[in-house]
């Protein structure tokens, strides 16, 4: 069963992979190596990466060994992936039904892929459904209050006085779930996955200014919603402001070089 929000993101991210390569893919594959150390991921594992996008952990995975299932519901992302990490069996699907049997799979992991959906409790129960006994599951997601690198997006909105448009639904409140590490232990634990433990990862993220403005300028994240709304004179102001607020955090390359953090959980199906 889809929600409003999901429905959202399935525009959202339709013919987005290459843009996303530009802008959002080296942050989030950050996570990748800590993700599957977390899931205990070696050779000859059977794991499944669930909203691989362009593939990064799928070949991370791959290079350890493991052997991999890939799955997003975007199909750019899926022929990205399949270029990525061609020893890889890349598919479409989408949560919180996946085209897979139970308990397939040794381990499973989601790298910000909890975040994407309108039922985070529903994602994690197919998780662990696809999940063999005894196999573990382990998740990302980006913690609130936003760190300083994602709070840019809010300075730049406020400066700009944007709203977010109706036509970007959130997670209803009564299916979401608190961004911290508490949280997102709760959701594997509400899961049924057992010994579940959860950390937070910190560290400076380091872009080109023109890539990092791609991914709102290309209609991704909150931003871009309230891009998607204006006028070409109205972006091209926005993007002068976007350059004056990330100016002081350049670095001496003229890099953008901010601190960033994710949550990571896990835990083992019992």
């Amino acid at each position: 069963m889809t929600t409003p929000f999901d429905d959202y993101e399935r525009r959202l991210w339709q013919g987005r992979a290459s843009a996303y390569r530009r802008s959002f893919a080296t942050l989030c594959g950050h996570t990748a190596p800590a993700l599957l150390d977390a899931a205990g991921v070696g050779a000859r594992t059977r794991l499944l990466d669930v909203g691989t996008g362009t593939g990064t952990v799928a070949a991370l995975a791959a290079a350890r060994g493991a052997l991999v299932t890939a799955i997003d519901a975007e199909q750019s992302m899926v022929d990205a992936a399949r270029r990525q990490a061609p020893a890889a069996d890349v598919r479409l699907g989408v949560l919180p039904d996946l085209p897979l049997d139970d308990h397939c799979f040794d381990v499973t992991v989601g790298n910000f892929v909890v975040n994407h959906v309108g039922d985070p409790a529903a994602a994690a129960a197919e998780l662990r459904r696809v999940t063999r006994p005894g196999g573990r599951v382990a998740v990302s997601v980006w913690p609130a209050p936003a760190p300083p690198l994602q709070q840019l997006w809010g300075s730049l909105a406020a400066a700009c006085e944007l709203r977010r448009p109706d036509s970007a639904p959130t997670v209803a409140e009564e299916l979401n779930f608190t961004r911290d590490e508490a949280g997102l232990a709760g959701l594997l634990r509400g899961a049924g996955l057992e010994e579940v433990s959860a950390y937070t990862v910190t560290w400076v993220h380091r872009a080109d200014p023109e890539d990092w403005w791609a991914g709102p300028a290309n209609g991704m994240g909150v931003l871009g919603a309230m891009l998607s709304a204006l006028s070409g004179a109205e972006i091209a102001a926005v993007k002068a402001q976007y350059d004056q607020i990330v100016a002081p955090h350049l670095d001496g390359s003229g890099r953008l070089a901010l601190p960033t953090a994710a949550l990571i959980a896990a835990g083992q199906v019992p």
